[in-house]
């Protein structure tokens, strides 16, 4: 595991951690180096943090693996919810069932234009061949235009959802010409082995599953980011809990940005933690977790993804655009202006853990 592979350097962190939790001290620690040191401080910090996860091989769920979030709030207790699709997490998150959670971008953006009381504040992942169009050898799907009359499997409202649709949009093909069916992944799986579907749009651990059952891919998410489409999976916190409790999301994003650096300096260590989490062997989570884009806090407060609070980043106009997709697609009446979503970027927290100041 990675504690025993950096046992000095954790050791130290963890009573340093201990050390500042008893002053009241909101610095969050990343390696051998001191993160957050120019965030703003309060002594404040929540009895309770729930967390609505998915099994997607990325730094949270890596996080989650190695007890990392644990470790950097010790006098927290961290309530990890599971959940299958983005559109179960915005539906958690408006019943206010959790704080913080993982949406894909496509969810998020509707969730934004529909007003849900969040803001984005870390990006999971940049997906890539994670997420891919599976399609049954047997099913006659040769080519995309082989697709039209088929059964198609996947989560509605979710990034592969809009993946699907861009891909018949990108090739003529109407999606009343095929039967595109609403499942969760856990539906999808089940579905694929008793015959009852002829493909499906989705991710891991599901598309490794349908992949071993006699599946090929037929294009991705990856090839699709290379046309421009880009899709992620991206953090989002309730606005309450982040004006209460700014410096524990420091902290969190702290965690996080271990556990990138974890995965960064051994991968063969991270991809041997998380398969127990995902279901899968060492050697197919490693598989999972390099068709990702990891990117580090300091990556990602930069004017090409989040940005800062004054300058956001790029992210803003990528979910805007995906909002319009979504409008056109009638799955929402609007979409709402670029200040909303430039609004719903809270990049406080990654440029605070990546040791640069806020800009407000």
């Amino acid at each position: 595991m990675f504690f025993e592979r950096f046992s000095s350097k954790n050791l130290h962190r963890r009573k340093f951690n201990l050390l500042l939790a008893g002053l009241g001290l909101a610095l969050t620690f990343s390696a051998c180096k001191p993160k957050a040191e120019n965030a703003p401080t309060t002594s404040a910090m929540p009895d309770e943090i729930r967390i609505g996860y998915q099994v997607i091989p990325n730094a949270e769920l890596l996080a989650k693996a190695e007890g990392l979030v644990e470790e950097s709030l010790p006098d927290t207790k961290v309530n990890w919810v599971k959940y299958s699709s983005g559109g179960d997490v915005n539906q958690a998150m408006a019943a206010g069932d959790i704080d913080m959670g993982l949406v894909g971008s496509v969810p998020v953006s509707t969730g934004i234009a529909t007003e849900l009381p969040y803001q984005v504040y870390f990006i999971h992942d940049i997906i890539g061949a994670n997420e891919a169009l599976a399609v049954r050898t047997e099913s006659g799907i040769v080519r995309l235009e082989d697709i039209k009359g088929k059964k198609i499997a996947v989560p509605f409202g979710s990034t592969t959802h809009f993946s699907l649709l861009s891909t018949l949009k990108d090739n003529g093909i109407q999606p009343n010409e095929l039967e595109i069916i609403n499942m969760t992944p856990e539906a999808i799986a089940s579905a694929w082995s008793k015959n009852e579907i002829d493909g499906s749009f989705v991710w891991h651990p599901t598309l490794g599953k349908l992949l071993e059952n006699r599946g090929i891919v037929l294009t991705s998410a990856k090839q699709l980011a290379e046309e421009g489409i880009i899709t992620a999976d991206l953090a989002v916190v309730h606005k309450d809990f982040v004006s209460q409790y700014p410096d524990a999301l420091v902290q969190y994003v702290a965690a996080l940005d271990d556990a990138v650096e974890l995965y960064r300096s051994n991968p063969e260590a991270a991809a041997a933690s998380l398969s127990s989490e995902m279901g899968l062997t060492p050697e197919q989570s490693r598989v999972a977790m390099d068709e990702l884009i990891w990117l580090s806090a300091s990556e990602q407060a930069s004017a090409k993804y989040l940005g800062t609070a004054d300058l956001p980043g790029a992210l803003a106009k990528i979910l805007k655009e995906s909002a319009e997709f979504m409008v056109s697609q009638g799955a929402i009446p609007e979409a709402p202006d670029l200040d909303v979503y430039s609004d719903a970027i809270y990049s406080q927290a990654v440029n605070a853990a990546s040791g640069s100041v806020a800009s407000k």
